[in-house]
């Protein structure tokens, strides 16, 4: 059997929020096109944990838990001309974008904030990308000390 891996994943919550996720329970991860994000979404695996994370919000931080419920496959809105995220140069024979399903677990009792995250930077380690000077990935690994370090903050 893997190892369980971790990820941290963000939505602007006027786009897609827990809540949302909570209404829904398993909702397709898409519109994603950084292809750093995409091959991060390529190695999740159905049982891994995600972070959720509210970005451009009055507070932003971690609010919810979920969990992969699906192997990436091709996201279909790169293939709509209609979609905000169709991608004239992917082809369903060789598609560019991939997502997989989100699951709902639970929301946090409170959102741990970006603020509080970046006070534990010297415990997160050097690698902990959310808090990495110029970074916007919407989709980022966390190591399993920094899952437990992020939930003990809550």
């Amino acid at each position: 059997m893997s190892r369980k891996h971790y990820w941290l994943m963000k939505s602007e919550p006027d786009a897609f929020s827990i809540d949302d996720l909570e209404r829904v329970g398993t909702e397709p991860w898409n519109g994603v096109r950084n292809y750093q994000a995409r091959n991060f979404m390529r190695a999740m695996r159905p049982g891994d944990g995600v972070l959720f994370y509210h970005s451009n919000a009055k507070v932003p931080g971690i609010v919810g838990v979920a969990e992969i419920a699906s192997e990436a496959y091709p996201d279909p809105t790169q293939f709509d001309p209609e979609s905000d995220y169709f991608d004239a140069k992917s082809t369903r024979e060789q598609p560019r974008w991939d997502l997989v399903e989100v699951k709902f677990a639970r929301k946090l009792q409170r959102v741990v904030s970006l603020d509080e995250i970046k006070a534990r930077a010297d415990a997160l380690g050097e690698g902990f990308a959310l808090i990495q000077r110029g970074n916007r990935l919407s989709v980022l690994p966390v190591t399993a000390a920094q899952w437990k370090l992020l939930l003990a903050l809550e």
